[in-house]
């Protein structure tokens, strides 16, 4: 049912006329504005984790929680002392250390191929170099690697390398579709690249974190909290009015465990 009234969305988008970039500029501004009165602004880790460190917590953060990749993360950091130890480990033992992520069997080839990559690349196991180059060159040669896609590579740059980039995973996508931030979009590749252009500068960090929170539990893929949201007079979502509100929960100031960041402040 949501499915289809978000495809309703695009084409009611499609056929209305389009809004200017500088229109899409300025609500996108809004609604940061908007999400950070109402969840605040999120604090950032006290120290960034080293930009391996982070690829290999984002690869274990898909399609699973953030309590449960923290989990295989921290696993795997228990058993082997360095990331050239987990290249040279057996699949078996990298699945058994992940295995509370999920996915532990694609999940384990995906890194350990990263990080024999990585190695051959650079002549050690680091991303350390990346912090020389260009945004664009970090981008390019991150999603060239096996398995890294642009939410992964820009969640990198973001997190660990402290660039001004926004990721979009499928709660943003959502969100900025929902909201009419990224009109036409229908991936979050595509969502991703248009909203490069909107995000005022300097809340790359806080509207990434407050829109996932934001979509985990407002703006939900099932049963939205519409008649809760204060973005309502922003939303074009054309199912809003029909949504139910039963058993709807209150929106909370409360933080959300973000892995990302506990990357960074769980370091020893």
């Amino acid at each position: 049912m949501d499915v289809t009234r978000d495809r309703r969305s695009r084409r009611h988008t499609a056929g209305s006329p389009r809004p200017t970039e500088r229109a899409l500029r300025g609500k996108t501004a809004r609604v940061s504005r908007a999400l950070e009165e109402l969840l605040g602004i999120p604090p950032r880790a006290a120290r960034r984790a080293p930009a391996l460190d982070m690829l290999v917590a984002t690869i274990l953060s898909q399609n699973t929680s953030d309590t449960n990749s923290y989990r295989a993360y921290t696993r795997l950091r228990a058993k082997y002392r360095s990331w050239d130890q987990v290249a040279r480990a057996s699949l078996r033992g990298i699945r058994s250390a992940i295995r509370p992520g999920g996915i532990a069997n694609q999940k384990s080839l995906r890194i350990k191929r990263v990080l024999r990559e990585i190695k051959r690349r650079y002549g050690r196991t680091s991303l350390a170099a990346l912090h020389r180059q260009s945004d664009a060159d970090v981008l390019k040669e991150l999603v060239s690697l096996d398995g890294v896609g642009l939410k992964t590579a820009a969640c990198v740059m973001l997190f660990s390398l402290g660039r001004e980039v926004f990721p979009v995973d499928t709660h943003v996508h959502r969100v900025c579709g929902r909201l009419g931030l990224a009109p036409g979009c229908r991936t979050p590749d595509e969502t991703f690249a248009a909203m490069a252009r909107r995000v005022p500068a300097g809340t790359c960090h806080a509207l990434h974190t407050n829109m996932i929170r934001f979509g985990r539990s407002v703006c939900r893929a099932r049963l939205p909290v519409c008649h809760q949201c204060p973005l309502v007079a922003e939303c074009t979502y054309p199912g809003k009015a029909r949504v139910s509100r039963h058993g709807a929960p209150g929106i909370s100031r409360r933080r959300d465990f973000m892995l990302l960041d506990a990357v960074g402040d769980e370091m020893p």
